[in-house]
């Protein structure tokens, strides 16, 4: 099975979350300044909510898919609202790709909101969602 793990981070929070993820899995957390090169079965797509959206990377990164992927599977952070996942999509229907369900939504500290977050709970939580997905357990 081919997978992928992209993600966007500006603070560091989803970064975290995205390399847990690629860890459980096997293969390398790349940000979305590298494209997809090869079809993928899952690619797990990380990103945090700014401003009610997603950010414009994001949004670029999905419109340059020129690949083959089986599934999205959406993973985010953030301090306030709880997930980048109806507006990532949105821009995936228009590209007639699939979202995954199951998705992995952790806080992420901001300032003096959710301090210490995402934690080592948090990255064992993400390692065993994406080990579940990847094995179709999810």
């Amino acid at each position: 099975m081919n997978i992928a793990v992209r993600y966007y981070s500006r603070g560091g929070n989803t970064k975290k979350i995205a390399e847990a993820i690629a860890k459980a899995v096997g293969v390398e957390a790349k940000t979305l300044s590298e494209p997809l090169s090869s079809d993928v079965d899952i690619l797990f797509l990380g990103s945090a909510p700014y401003g009610f959206d997603v950010d414009d990377e994001v949004k670029k990164f999905i419109s340059g898919i020129d690949v083959s992927v089986g599934k999205v599977v959406n993973f985010s952070t953030s301090a306030v609202i709880r997930s980048t996942k109806k507006y990532a999509e949105k821009l995936l229907t228009k590209k007639n790709i699939a979202m995954a369900k199951e998705e992995f939504y952790c806080r992420g500290a901001f300032g003096v909101l959710h301090k210490g977050r995402p934690n080592e709970s948090d990255l064992a939580a993400a390692a065993d969602f994406a080990k579940k997905i990847s094995k179709g357990e999810a």
